[in-house]
């Protein structure tokens, strides 16, 4: 039994790990901080293109996250990167992505495109 209580530490270990490793390279921005900034820098859905379709942030692109690391020549490392999904867990996954390859400068909006109450786009 013993060992069923320190694989369940290690594992919130790791998970506790990786989430104060991840803070030091990816800055989670409120709904105003993110509107301050994205116009100035690369705004990217990481949705899948259905989803991107049905609304996302104006002027945003989309390149899903199941297909950055093919795409990745589309993405400036020299200008900062604004990444959300539907509720930041994709945005994070594309975040670690594109910290692995060095960009330096990358941000995602808190809460994800639910939480966005600005202007949107639909692809109807």
């Amino acid at each position: 039994m013993w060992y069923l209580l320190a694989a369940i530490v290690a594992i919130l270990g790791y998970a506790v790990f990786k989430y104060v490793m991840q803070r030091r390279y990816l800055k989670t921005l409120t709904e105003e901080e993110f509107k301050q900034g994205y116009r100035k820098a690369q705004l990217i859905d990481v949705r899948e293109p259905n989803e991107f379709k049905g609304g996302h942030i104006l002027g945003a692109r989309n390149i899903p996250v199941t297909q950055l690391k093919q795409r990745l020549q589309e993405v400036r490392p020299d200008k900062p990167v604004y990444l959300y999904c539907q509720n930041g867990t994709r945005a994070a996954r594309a975040a670690n992505i594109l910290h692995k390859k060095g960009y330096k400068d990358i941000n995602q909006l808190q809460g994800g495109f639910k939480k966005w109450g600005g202007k949107i786009k639909t692809n109807s």
